[in-house]
């Protein structure tokens, strides 16, 4: 009996508008990688020297040596822990996951404030932080801020998530492409090449859309095909001629995946059938490309680690010749007599080597071919440092590390170490200001949509409901000043505790509701801490309403014995006194 290959039940065929949107794809594919080839070449060298695992030079599949030592242009690792000090530096300076960085606003309403606006931005606020905290959003922003600090562009990408509403993915660099909008001011084109296994990528799309030879591979009964891997292709561009491609108009972006290539051509184009695996669209923008620093129109950034690279590359040559000389300073080549030749010579520490005719002769019978010269090694060892401090430098390290810059003292107070802290991210302002706008605003915009369409969120207020909102994030620098401020209002409040038993008209000069809300506001507290304005007329209201009650039934409790008594006299008086007992006697 023949053994009969499964097959599949279904197949997937594509229609007019498919095909049509798989040509444009892989058109402009391959124009994006002619754009990006010198990036590409010099990433090459940027990742030997600082970061070699997070590059790609070619997408390949059924690679056998992925885990072998890639790091042999490394030999000092200041260049590499530089780089990784600004990276974190800029992650808990403008995105820091233990502190709020960003608040939602609605005009000039924010979280801050009081009022059902305040507190529902409060609530949104909150339950991003969550979103934030639980997914995987801070560990792929830490790999972001690597990549960018290396690169000088980075990329991440946000789907939604069952498990924790969002999931992030960092595609490295020499896997991605990107093209920058017609403002020149954010990456809007993605595209990317990366390796899918046969089983993954039958998971994921399903044996119906995928290739026949992916098929085969996946029911193969041995099960050794699904673990060979393919090229998959990815795109994701905004949604223009949607109805050419079949994409409904009202998504921004469009996406697409479909197989590119097997390991005889990964670079080559397509070998497979000219269907896609998946196309979708998106309401926001799912990937976030953002640049270090920028010139004219280009798609990539530039780095740090491209100005550190001169001296990065000095350095590990120098090292390289300073551990040369300590060799041959430790275990110096030598010159001997020519009667040890073919005699035994002992070269370790302590052994001794015999030789006829040493007492009578006054040259040793081995000597260093260097003789009594010794390699210096402290000017070396100096200059090495001064290297250092630069590849330091430009790093920003210097900023970023004022705990070992500055002098402590045991007094130093909160807002003077922030500030200490927070100059650092006014040296890198236009860096901060572009991340804002590249990364994190379209970060927060894709959650908030995600959290949106998932009904995660509460009611919103009629005011607010289709209306826009927009992001102010909050710097270290913003948030020490605002700190600071509360101590006047502490201040102020004490000065009049001090004058009231002199005189109580000086607290009429202090608007108690005022600075409540507003040392609430300074401090950055919850909204829901200070009631609104109805919340508190209402109670006061009632306040005294029980007070003029209380006054009324006082008033009625002195007023009783009064009358009692009268009551008493009255019935003591004798009515023949007086004048009217007079009167009545006259009439008798």
């Amino acid at each position: 009996m023949n053994a009969i290959t499964p097959v599949r039940d279904y197949i997937a065929i594509p229609s007019d508008q498919d095909l049509a949107l798989r040509r444009f794809v892989e058109g402009r594919l391959m124009g994006l990688r002619i754009n990006r080839y010198s990036w590409w070449t010099h990433a090459r060298e940027l990742a030997d020297f600082f970061l070699p695992r997070r590059y790609k030079w070619l997408v390949t599949p059924n690679q056998m040596g992925r885990g072998s030592p890639i790091n042999q242009h490394i030999l000092d690792s200041t260049p590499t822990l530089s780089a990784r000090n600004l990276a974190a530096g800029i992650m808990y300076g403008i995105s820091n996951p233990t502190a709020p960085w960003f608040r939602l606003r609605f005009g000039r309403v924010d979280s801050t404030q009081t009022g059902p606006i305040s507190v529902w931005l409060y609530q949104v606020e909150e339950i991003l932080n969550r979103i934030f905290q639980e997914s995987n959003f801070y560990q792929a922003l830490a790999v972001l801020y690597f990549d960018l600090v290396i690169f000088g562009t980075a990329s991440m990408l946000i789907y939604e998530d069952f498990d924790n509403v969002i999931n992030c993915v960092n595609p490295c660099f020499g896997e991605f492409y990107a093209d920058v909008n017609h403002k020149l001011n954010m990456n809007d084109v993605f595209y990317r090449e990366f390796t899918y296994t046969v089983a993954q990528t039958v998971e994921r799309w399903g044996i119906e859309n995928v290739s026949q030879a992916v098929a085969t591979l996946y029911m193969d009964p041995t099960g050794s095909g699904r673990t060979r891997e393919i090229v998959v292709a990815h795109a994701i561009e905004p949604n223009d001629n949607a109805r050419r491609f079949g994409v409904p108009a009202h998504f921004k972006y469009r996406e697409v995946y479909w197989e590119w290539g097997g390991s005889a051509s990964p670079q080559g184009g397509s070998s497979y059938t000219p269907g896609l695996l998946e196309k979708r669209g998106f309401n926001e923008a799912p990937h976030l490309t953002p640049r270090w620093d920028t010139v004219a129109n280009d798609a990539y950034g530039r780095s740090p680690a491209m100005d550190a690279l001169p001296d990065t590359k000095q350095l590990q040559l120098q090292v390289r010749r300073q551990a040369q000389g300590i060799d041959k300073q430790v275990n110096p080549p030598l010159i001997a007599d020519l009667q040890l030749k073919n005699q035994p010579a002992s070269m370790i520490p302590g052994g001794v080597t015999y030789i006829a005719g040493m007492m009578s002769s006054p040259n040793p019978g081995m000597t260093p071919v260097y003789g009594n010269w010794r390699i210096e090694l402290a000017p070396m060892t100096e200059n090495l440092e001064l290297v250092r401090n630069r590849v330091k430098q430009t790093f920003f390290n210097d900023l970023f590390q004022a705990a070992s810059q500055f002098p402590t003292r045991s007094n130093i107070t909160a807002y003077e170490w922030n500030m200490r802290k927070a100059e650092s991210l006014v040296m890198l302002g236009p860096v901060v200001h572009r991340l804002n706008l590249e990364l994190l605003s379209r970060a927060v915009e894709r959650t908030f949509g995600i959290c949106a369409r998932g009904n995660l969120l509460p009611p919103a207020p009629e005011e607010v409901q289709g209306q826009e909102l927009s992001i102010q994030f909050i710097s270290m620098l913003s948030v020490a000043q605002e700190a600071a401020r509360t101590s006047g209002i502490q201040e102020l409040f004490q000065i009049v505790t001090g004058l009231a038993p002199l005189d109580p008209a000086s607290v009429d000069k202090i608007d108690i509701d005022y600075a409540l809300e507003r040392y609430n506001y300074l401090r950055g507290n919850d909204p829901r801490l200070i009631r609104g304005d109805k919340a508190v007329a209402s109670i006061r209201q009632a306040r005294q309403q029980q007070q003029q009650q209380q006054m009324q039934q006082e008033q009625a409790m002195q007023a009783v014995p009064g009358m009692a008594k009268a009551a008493n006299d009255l019935s003591q008086t004798d009515p023949s006194a007086g004048a009217l007992g007079q009167m009545l006697g006259r009439a008798a």
